[in-house]
C-alpha cells in the first residue's frame, strides 16, 4: 500500500491506496497559501492514513518539480518552494517520500486505470484553480531536465493577462476555473453563478453565456492544438475538477487547422486522478530500489584488460534515535577495526563551537554532516570498508543512493535497530543532559514514540534485525557481516 497526496489550489486530498490503485480510505481538507500550513494538514492526513502496511508516500504537487531531486522548483498558486517538503515529510512520517508534480501523477492514474489504457502517447491538461499539463510518449512520462509539461504556461495571447509565472497570456490565465470566474465578474453576472448555469443559459439560447463560454473555450482550444503541433499524440485528455465542462465548452470551439487535430476526451477518474496515481508512482518507486538493490554485490568493478579494482562498502546501522544503534555500531567498529562514522560525531562539535540552534537548525545541520559522512567515505581509499552510524530515514531514499554512487559504494548491509516506543522514551529522556544544545528536548519524547511505532528499515540489499532491549550477540553480527561483505581479491 501507499499514500497518495493531491495538493490542490482549493483542496488538499489523501487517500491510501492498493497495489492496483483501489481507493481504500480518504481524507481532504482545505488548502492554503502558507506552505507550512499546508505541510502542517499534510502531515496529519498521513498521520490518520498511515499503517504498518504503508510502503510509502506519493505527492503531486503544483508547480515545477524535479522529481529526480524531489525537489519543488517554483508554484502557483500553491507555492511549496520555500520548504523541503519531502525531506520534512520523510522525517515526520518515517517513510519514503516521493514527489512529482500533479499534473504527471494524474496521468499516471489515467494511464493505469482511467481513459488512457491502451494509448501510447497523450498530452493531458487539468482544469482546476489553475492549469496544469503532462505528456506521456512511449507511456513515458516527459520530464526534460526536470520540469517538462508545463501546459498551462502555453502562450495564447502576449499581450494577455498577467500570469504567476512571470509573463503574460499563458493558457492558464485565461481558460482555468480562476479566469472562467473573471469571464464571469467581467460579464456582469455574480460571483454564484456556475458553469453548469452557464451551460443551462447557453441552451436557452443566451448569448452572454455563449459569449463566457467561448471566451474561455477558445484559448484552450489552441493551446491543444499548439500541444498536437508539438508531441502528435493519439490523445488529449482534459483532467481536474473542470475537465469534463472544459470538454463539453470545446464544442463550440473547433480544431483551428486541420493540421493539428487528435481526439479530445474527458479523463475518467475525476478528483481522484492524482491520488491514485501519486500513490502508484510512489509504489513503483519503492519496488524499483528494492530490486535494484542486490543482496549480494560483486566486490570489484570491472574493466576488460586491467585487474579488479576494489570498490567501498558501507554497513549501515540504521535505527530512530534511542534505539541502540550507537552501542551497536561501536561494538562492531571495536571488534571488526573498520572506520566508524555518525551524525552525532560530524554535528556535535559544531553545535558547541555555534552555541546550539532551534529544531530546524539541527535538522539542517543533521542534513549537511550527512553530505560530509558520504563526502568522507569518497576520499576513503578503494576496498574500504565503513561503518556508518544514523537514523537513515530522516532524508529521502534517493539522497542515500546518490550519495553512495557518489563515493563509489557498490555493496552495503544494513543492521536495523529497534526497541519498543517507551523504552526508546526512557533512554532519550536519560540522557536528555549529556547532549549539546540544539538537539530536540523533551517535547520531542511523544514524537519519538509515534516514530517508532511505523519507522522501517531501509531494505537495501542484506539485512540483520537487532532487537536492543536484549543482550547484543555481537559475536553472531561480526560472523554475519563476514559472510555478508565479501573480501576483496
Amino acid at each position: 500500500m501507499a499514500i497518495g497526496i493531491d495538493i490542490g489550489g482549493t483542496n488538499l486530498r489523501a487517500a491510501r491506496i492498493s497495489g492496483t490503485g483501489e481507493i481504500l480510505d480518504r481524507i481532504s481538507e482545505k488548502s492554503a497559501p502558507d506552505p507550512e500550513l499546508v505541510l502542517s494538514r499534510i502531515a496529519e492526513m498521513v498521520r490518520r492514513l498511515d499503517s504498518p502496511e504503508v510502503a510509502a508516500i506519493g505527492i503531486g504537487v503544483p508547480g515545477r518539480i524535479d522529481a529526480r531531486l524531489g525537489a519543488v522548483l517554483s508554484g502557483g498558486y500553491v507555492n511549496l518552494a520555500s520548504i523541503p517538503l519531502a525531506q520534512r515529510l520523510e522525517s515526520l512520517a518515517g517513510k519514503p517520500v516521493l514527489i512529482d508534480n500533479d499534473c504527471n501523477m494524474a496521468l499516471v492514474a489515467e494511464m493505469a486505470l482511467g481513459a488512457a489504457r491502451g494509448h501510447e502517447s497523450i498530452v493531458m491538461f487539468t482544469i482546476g484553480t489553475g492549469i496544469g499539463g503532462a505528456v506521456a510518449l512511449d507511456r513515458q512520462i516527459v520530464r526534460g531536465k526536470g520540469t517538462a509539461g508545463q501546459l498551462g504556461h502555453i502562450t495564447v495571447d502576449i499581450s494577455g493577462e498577467a500570469c504567476v509565472c512571470g509573463r503574460r497570456g499563458c493558457v492558464e490565465t485565461t481558460s482555468s476555473g480562476t479566469a472562467l470566474g473573471r469571464h464571469i465578474a467581467r460579464a456582469g453576472l455574480g460571483p454564484d453563478v456556475s458553469v453548469d448555469q452557464l451551460f443551462a443559459r447557453d441552451a436557452g439560447g443566451d448569448t452572454l453565456a455563449r459569449g463566457i463560454l467561448e471566451a474561455w473555450a477558445r484559448p484552450l482550444r489552441a493551446a491543444i492544438d499548439s500541444a498536437v503541433a508539438m508531441f502528435a499524440p493519439d490523445l488529449v485528455l482534459l483532467g481536474g475538477g473542470l475537465g469534463l465542462a472544459a470538454h463539453r465548452a470545446l464544442a463550440n470551439a473547433p480544431a483551428l487547422a486541420p493540421w493539428y487535430q487528435c481526439p479530445v476526451e474527458p479523463a475518467q477518474l475525476g478528483d481522484d486522478a492524482g491520488v491514485i496515481g501519486a500513490g502508484l508512482q510512489a509504489l513503483a518507486a519503492e519496488a524499483t530500489v528494492t530490486q535494484a538493490s542486490p543482496v549480494s554485490l560483486p566486490s570489484a568493478r570491472l574493466d576488460p584488460g586491467r585487474r579488479a579494482v576494489p570498490t567501498r562498502r558501507a554497513v549501515l546501522v540504521n535505527g530512530i534515535p534511542a534505539s541502540g544503534k550507537s552501542m551497536v555500531s561501536r561494538g562492531i567498529a571495536d571488534r571488526m577495526g573498520w572506520p566508524l562514522l555518525t551524525l552525532d560525531t560530524v554535528k556535535n562539535p559544531f553545535l558547541e563551537a555555534l552555541g546550539g540552534g532551534d529544531r530546524e537548525f539541527n535538522r539542517t545541520l543533521g542534513r549537511a554532516s550527512y553530505e560530509a559522512i558520504w563526502s568522507i567515505v569518497g576520499e576513503a581509499p578503494a576496498g574500504t570498508t565503513v561503518i556508518v552510524d544514523a537514523w537513515f530515514g530522516f532524508q529521502p531514499r534517493q539522497v542515500l543512493e546518490d550519495h553512495l554512487r557518489r563515493a563509489g559504494v557498490e555493496q552495503t548491509a544494513e543492521i536495523w535497530c529497534h526497541a519498543p516506543g517507551e523504552v526508546l522514551a526512557e533512554r532519550y529522556r536519560a540522557r536528555l543532559d549529556q547532549r549539546p544544545a540544539g538537539h530536540p528536548g523533551a517535547a520531542y519524547i511523544p514524537e519519538l514514540i509515534e516514530l517508532a511505532k511505523r519507522a522501517a528499515p531501509l531494505r537495501r540489499g542484506p539485512l540483520l534485525d537487532v532487537d536492543t532491549t536484549k543482550p547484543i550477540a555481537f559475536d553472531a553480527i561480526t560472523q554475519w557481516l563476514k559472510a555478508t561483505i565479501a573480501a576483496d581479491t
